[in-house]
């Protein structure tokens, strides 16, 4: 197994492991419209090298079953993709292993394309405590713009593989 491969999977696992410990510190309030987040599950890793940062890519069930049945192009309406970002450290005791260091937020995309058709469908928000507070349109432009280059994979980045 080559390094990449090795440090991917390390990544894979303690996000996955982290995930839970996550949520429970900056989970929404169990509201209907924002689903049980503790029931949702990693879509996909990302460390970007850029901010120093890694994050866990989760769905709640409808883009969990979205991404199982492969119908994410376009994500359906109800789907909310959401982003745990954490900086990056050494692990204290593996000099070879990164894993997450200080959590710095929780973000999430929320598709409803009647309410969001200006940024293609998606609404973004940000957790504040236990609150998914959803940014009007002049605060959630910058994000739109930043997805904008994923037009053609409905301005989403990750490409979940869940078969």
């Amino acid at each position: 197994m080559n390094k990449n491969t090795f440090s991917g999977l390390l990544l894979a696992a303690t996000a996955l492991l982290t995930v839970d410990a996550a949520f429970a510190e900056t989970a929404p309030a169990a509201k209907p419209e924002h689903g049980e987040y503790r029931d949702w599950r990693v879509l996909g890793v990302s460390l970007r090298h850029d901010k120093n940062s890694m994050r866990a890519i989760v769905g709640n069930h409808v883009a969990i079953a979205a991404a199982r049945a492969g119908k994410v192009k376009p994500w359906p309406d109800g789907s909310i993709i959401a982003k745990i970002k954490w900086g990056e450290r050494k692990h204290p005791n593996w000099e070879q292993a990164t894993v997450p260091g200080e959590f710095i937020a929780a973000e999430a995309m929320v598709k409803d394309t009647k309410k969001y058709a200006e940024t293609g469908g998606w609404g973004f928000g940000i957790w504040e405590g236990k609150t998914l507070k959803m940014l009007d349109q002049e605060k959630s432009a910058p994000c739109f713009a930043c997805h904008l280059p994923m037009k053609d994979s409905d301005y989403v980045y990750t490409l979940p593989n869940l078969q």
